[in-house]
């Protein structure tokens, strides 16, 4: 029997494809700036000024989900894994999630989470969702440290150099791109391939 479940209200759909797109063009052009000489798509110059468009839309959107989720009291029920008390039903849910994704799903089986509102994510969701927002804040300081050296002298000679903020801003953008790659992966995992990908345009989840 096929029900529907109200997961994604408008504000989170418009953060979620903003941000996708601000992903999509900061990985682009800051692969363009970084093997302009093994491919050269479009200028450093041209690549330089989408990197620093998109970098600001970014950091605009990352602020309007921390206000967002902490307004609406979700930050912490969607975004951290489990409470002290609970970590031993999390690393039962845990085990069961990976257990599914790594063989149930193969032979049939129904997926053990039920999303609901309160409960959107699956605990390997919520550990690398976690992560992704953990990290973004230290993602954005080094780039803006990047973008304008003489702003930031002080806190770039803190960290050791323009070489060190440089290296985590790149070691954070491998990061993000195999998220990127496995969340697209995850996506089609559905009870159909566009189930999830639809739910993120209309709002409601499907289920089965």
């Amino acid at each position: 029997m096929e029900s529907k479940v109200y997961l994604h209200p408008l504000p989170v759909r418009i953060w979620h494809w903003l941000n996708a797109l601000c992903f999509f063009f900061l990985l682009l052009s800051g692969l363009q700036m970084r093997y302009g000489d093994v491919v050269s798509v479009i200028s450093f110059r041209n690549a330089l000024y989408l990197h620093n468009v998109f970098a600001f839309i970014l950091i605009a959107n990352f602020f309007v989900w921390v206000v967002y989720y902490h307004a609406t009291g979700k930050v912490f029920s969607l975004y951290i894994p489990a409470k002290p008390s609970e970590l031993g039903t999390f690393f039962k849910e845990l085990v069961r999630q990976s257990a599914y994704y790594g063989y149930g799903l193969l032979v049939g089986e129904k997926n053990p989470h039920e999303p609901t509102p309160e409960r959107k994510f699956n605990p390997l969701q919520k550990i690398s969702y976690h992560f992704v927002m953990l990290f973004m804040p230290i993602q954005i300081l080094t780039g803006l440290m990047l973008w304008n050296p003489s702003w930031f002298s002080s806190w770039i000679r803190y960290l050791g150099g323009i070489l060190t903020v440089d290296t985590i801003h790149v070691l954070l953008t491998i990061f993000y791109l195999a998220f990127v790659v496995i969340h697209l992966y995850f996506a089609t995992l559905g009870p159909s391939i566009f189930t999830h990908i639809k739910a993120m345009f209309t709002g409601y989840e499907e289920s089965h």
